[in-house]
């Protein structure tokens, strides 16, 4: 008999509610060990780092975490720093967090920051800015009465 496939049926659109669960889990975990351990790196010593999202496979097992250097630090070695350090982090990642399997760690640089300072700088154009005024242009529509 053949499987009837409805509209809307198939791959879900986005992660699933366990996924986004076990991403926060995962975060707040690594943002303690972050503030608590000193790892031993040129590229890791004294920076803050923040977690700003971390993003889980469909089976749990992998764990990749977006993470942005605070104080102009340099992103790319920063996160390469944390990749390298990534199985002493899932170490302790495992004793932070109640799940049936600890992770593997992948870290990524958030290029959010940078793409939200980018349509900021936008948004202050001169141009821009006159389109977005409601002001100007019902000046414009006074003025071709």
């Amino acid at each position: 008999m053949k499987k009837h496939t409805g509209a809307g049926r198939g791959a879900p659109a986005g992660p699933s509610q366990r996924q986004l669960r076990a991403g926060e889990l995962i975060r707040h975990a690594l943002v303690e060990i972050l503030r608590e351990e000193e790892i031993a790196d040129p590229d890791l010593a004294g920076v803050s780092v923040t977690v700003t999202e971390v993003r889980m496979s469909p089976d749990l097992r992998h764990a990749f975490a977006f993470v942005e250097p605070l104080g102009g630090q340099d992103a790319g070695r920063v996160v390469a720093g944390l990749n390298r350090h990534a199985k002493f982090l899932r170490g302790r990642l495992g004793r932070g967090i109640d799940m049936k399997f600890t992770p593997d760690l992948k870290f990524a640089h958030d290029e959010s920051f940078t793409e939200a300072a980018r349509m900021e700088a936008l948004f202050r154009d001169p141009r821009v800015a006159r389109d977005l005024d409601p002001d100007g242009q019902s000046e414009t529509a006074d003025g071709e009465d």
